[in-house]
């Protein structure tokens, strides 16, 4: 997928009000996500109070990114690199805003099936760029750490959304069977050996915020899951730092055109 600057600076914030105007509609209509949440309860479900916890803070981050891709100027040097690495993401936050967006009409209208479809596309869209696609990134720009972060925590919490859906669409009112209890385990320790600081911060929140959400003997194994994961994601960020400072440099023809 690829989209142009003049395409994507409006493309991103379009889906953006979107996915932004569903999640009230998620919040304020009868029965609410909430409401839906506790009528499916499952062993993947998890505190809801997290969810709402992480989407603030989310949305404010999203609106820092996406007002950079408006203020840069594609016509200088420096500030088009660093538009082509936002500008190649858009596509992919586009499709993840419009999926969350139709999940919530779905979700909020107890078809847990059919909104399932739409979380997973998005999870896994996420998922894909962030480990397929996405550039290293630059802590020395701006943009390359926003658009980390964005992508990462929409990632991240979308793992979160992926599990909750499909454990309350399609295993209401279910124990975690043994089979369950390994996935959950490996799956978590898997995602958290290949994360950077960010990714790996989601999954060790997503794991306590199934941990609080659960109970019983299935509560102290998330419990131990959490500490684990925080464990790896730790142990292999310090051993291999994930981060690096380049910088977008320009040739000495590239500052002469640019001051021009």
């Amino acid at each position: 997928m690829g989209v142009s600057y003049s395409t994507a600076k409006w493309l991103a914030p379009a889906s953006f009000i979107i996915d932004f105007a569903a999640q009230q509609y998620g919040l304020f209509s009868s029965p609410n996500m909430q409401d839906v949440n506790d009528a499916n309860i499952s062993f993947w479900s998890p505190q809801p109070y997290f969810i709402g916890a992480f989407f603030f803070p989310q949305q404010i981050i999203q609106l820092a990114w996406l007002y950079r891709l408006w203020k840069l100027d594609p016509s200088k040097q420096i500030e088009r690199a660093e538009l082509d690495t936002m500008t190649h993401y858009v596509p992919y936050y586009a499709v993840g805003n419009l999926c969350i967006a139709t999940w919530m009409i779905f979700w909020n209208s107890s078809q847990l099936k059919v909104s399932n479809v739409f979380v997973t596309i998005n999870s896994f869209t996420q998922l894909y760029y962030i480990f397929g696609l996405l550039p290293p990134m630059n802590t020395g720009s701006t943009s390359s750490i926003l658009t980390h972060v964005v992508a990462k925590t929409f990632g991240g919490i979308g793992v979160l959304d992926f599990l909750h859906n499909t454990s309350a669409g399609f295993f209401v009112g279910e124990a975690p069977s043994t089979a369950v209890k390994v996935i959950t385990g490996l799956g978590f320790a898997g995602l958290s050996a290949a994360s950077d600081w960010i990714f790996g911060g989601c999954m060790v929140y997503d794991l306590l915020a199934l941990t609080v959400g659960q109970s019983g003997s299935w509560r102290t194994l998330l419990g131990a899951y959490t500490v684990g994961s925080a464990a790896i994601v730790t142990a292999k960020n310090m051993a291999r730092p994930p981060y690096k400072d380049e910088g977008y440099g320009m040739t000495a023809t590239e500052e002469v055109q640019d001051q021009v």
